[in-house]
């Protein structure tokens, strides 16, 4: 039996758990202050709700089902943590002449690039940006928070020699030595 699994979630106040079931498995609706979310579960796992708890059980012990244990009741409890606290993930920008600013809900990067580039953000995400160098993308949907900063990230990844680009808060780049060094 999993671990993670087989552990209750406990529903907070103020945050609404629908589970309808389907042909193709069950749509667990999540709703509560921070936003909306929902996402269908495969039919080998069995999602039920009593009172304030939700319990994740599979229905017989396939490989399959077995793997997918774990994973839903992480994704599940994930969806109740977004709707309540949200998620987020602060980036920092080093390098000479980047930076960000925030255009209505858009973001716009100056990079080093012959053109700025603008970020418009899907719906439920926000930008924040603190001297220009610092970025916080958050929202209830801890996969697209994730998936908006690596998109971000990708615009211009921390090389190893100087250490300038886009990277997360507190990350540490590994640096190389420059051509000089090898002398």
């Amino acid at each position: 039996m999993s671990r993670i699994g087989k552990k209750e979630i406990t529903i907070p106040n103020g945050v609404e758990v629908t589970v309808e079931n389907q042909d193709g498995g069950q749509i667990v609706k999540v709703k509560g202050p921070k936003g909306e979310l929902s996402r269908q579960f495969r039919p080998e796992i069995i999602i039920t709700q009593e009172e304030n708890e939700v319990k994740v059980a599979r229905q017989d012990d396939t490989r399959m089902a077995r793997s997918l244990h774990g994973l839903s009741r992480t994704l599940l409890n994930n969806m109740i943590l977004g709707v309540s606290q949200g998620f987020k993930k602060e980036l920092e920008i080093v390098g000479v002449g980047y930076r960000a600013a925030l255009k209505g809900a858009n973001l716009d990067f100056q990079l080093g690039k012959s053109h700025p580039v603008v970020i418009e953000p899907p719906s439920g995400i926000e930008f924040k940006v603190e001297a220009n160098t610092k970025v916080t993308v958050s929202g209830p949907d801890k996969e697209l928070v994730g998936q908006i900063a690596a998109n971000i990230i990708a615009l211009r990844p921390p090389e190893p020699y100087k250490g300038k680009g886009i990277r997360i808060a507190g990350q540490r780049i590994k640096r190389k030595a420059g051509k000089s060094a090898a002398k």
